[in-house]
């Protein structure tokens, strides 16, 4: 018996039994295969439609009611008592001044930290430190934020204001650009850092010019994210800056917000107020998405 016959002879005797049974077992984990990739991509699809169903059920919602609370005194009037005709001035500078200022403060920390546990501190007990303290703020309620700072500012200097509230935004956004940079610069190969420092230029240089500049989308994408989140937040203000139905910009004061004057109205029993609570909440919705927008468009054209 030739070689190529003993080769294709299974044990039974039957030549063709094992390439046959070869061929079924294949045909078999084929099918079970593609049963299993429709099954997944069954529920993936239904997990996005739901996930799409809710969200633009949401906006929708948002929407209807809140253009029905839309007009001129609403941008230009303060907050008056119901019936009067009241508007949203007041909260809408002071959400402004409040977020504006956390971010400016909060951002450079976070860029930052981020930088450090990323570039210095890989594999290190301090960074591993560092990182455990940043996920557990990341994740804390903003409501124990509000009550520390409300604690170590609020008590001790006689009474609330803007810049306790300022604070407590800052606290809140800085671990959300900690984990963004720190992700950002991680994905940057190492091949790009040894290129840079090998031309003789300082690590510091290399991070400023390369690092910050090759992750500069993933970086200002976390910006953003921590700017929408530190725009709706109420239970840290309510701590903090308080609120103020009156037209103040002084940050040693309580200062309004629209968050709060959001929660302050949505549950009380008169109409005007709750159409300017719904009104409010498009206004945020509409900001933080206009603002991703443009700086999404920005990138897009510098890159």
């Amino acid at each position: 018996m030739s070689a190529s016959t003993l080769s294709a002879t299974s044990p039974s005797g039957n030549p063709a039994s094992g390439p046959r049974k070869d061929a079924a077992v294949a045909r078999a984990l084929g099918r079970r295969r593609r049963v299993a990739d429709l099954v997944v991509r069954g529920f993936c699809v239904v997990a996005t439609l739901l996930g799409l169903f809710f969200l633009v059920s949401i906006l929708l919602t948002l929407i209807a009611r809140g253009l029905g609370g839309l007009s001129l005194s609403t941008f230009t009037s303060v907050t008056r008592p119901p019936g009067s005709g009241g508007g949203l001035l007041n909260p809408i500078i002071g959400s402004l001044i409040q977020v504006i200022l956390a971010t400016v403060v909060g951002t450079p920390i976070g860029l930052l930290v981020g930088t450090y546990l990323s570039e210095y501190a890989r594999g290190s007990r301090l960074g591993f430190a560092v990182r455990f303290v940043s996920d557990v703020l990341l994740s804390a309620p903003s409501i124990l934020i509000g009550l520390f700072v409300y604690q170590l500012l609020v008590l001790p200097f006689g009474g609330f204001s803007g810049w306790a509230g300022v604070a407590a935004l800052a606290i809140i956004i800085i671990p959300v650009v900690v984990r963004t940079t720190e992700d950002m610069l991680t994905l940057l190969p190492d091949t790009l850092r040894e290129a840079v420092i090998g031309l003789g230029a300082p690590k510091w240089k290399m991070i400023v010019l390369v690092g910050w500049r090759a992750a500069a989308s993933g970086i200002i994408t976390g910006v953003l994210l921590g700017i929408a989140r530190i725009a709706g937040e109420t239970a840290p203000l309510l701590f903090t800056s308080l609120g103020n139905l009156n037209w103040s910009v002084d940050l040693a004061r309580p200062m309004a917000s629209l968050p709060i004057t959001i929660y302050a109205y949505a549950g009380s029993p008169y109409e005007d107020w709750v159409a300017l609570a719904w009104a409010g909440a498009l206004i945020i919705t509409v900001g933080v998405l206009g603002l991703n927008l443009i700086a999404r468009f920005a990138l897009r054209r510098k890159a």
